[in-house]
């Protein structure tokens, strides 16, 4: 019993010295920060300022749920997967309608369809032996309706797109 102590006692002295790593590690960043930040705006009080809001901000961010978003992002930047979003705004459509819709194969069609159902941004309705799918939500239009509005946002101003 006196062993199991000791290593419990092992393993709470190399978790505080981990915890201590991490500390000293997170110091010399923020200390390089701060130098950064400084040569950019020449004031080391205002640069830690600076530095310490971003550190805040930076704390409330959740990884997860970036990398999530990040992936739906990545299913709608495929010019023939935003096509088929486009296509499916209007309604729900069967895979072979899809495929005459954006003038690819059958292969290729699923696998772009795939990608979507994965990113969830469409879901998946069995009708006998076909497929057929539609927009998950309601926000994936909202989605499509500001890349819209941003595009021609950017067009009005001139900017290019």
């Amino acid at each position: 019993m006196h062993e199991a102590g000791e290593e419990k006692s092992l393993v709470s002295k190399k978790l505080l010295l981990l915890l201590n790593e991490d500390a000293v590690c997170m110091a010399c960043v923020t200390k390089e920060a701060v130098g950064r930040m400084t040569r950019l705006i020449g004031d080391a009080d205002k640069a830690q300022c600076k530095v310490d809001k971003l550190r805040s901000r930076t704390a409330k961010l959740n990884e997860k749920e970036i990398d999530a978003e990040a992936e739906i992002f990545k299913a709608m930047a495929d010019p023939y997967r935003l096509k088929i979003l486009m296509l499916l705004r209007e309604g729900e459509l069967c895979v072979c309608e899809i495929m005459i819709g954006i003038d690819r194969p059958q292969s290729t069609t699923s696998y772009q369809l795939s990608i979507l159902k994965d990113a969830g941004l469409i879901r998946e309705r069995k009708d006998g032996r076909w497929s057929r799918y539609r927009l998950s939500e309601g926000a994936v239009i909202d989605m499509l309706n500001l890349v819209k509005l941003m595009k021609d946002s950017q067009r009005d101003r001139g900017d290019s797109l």
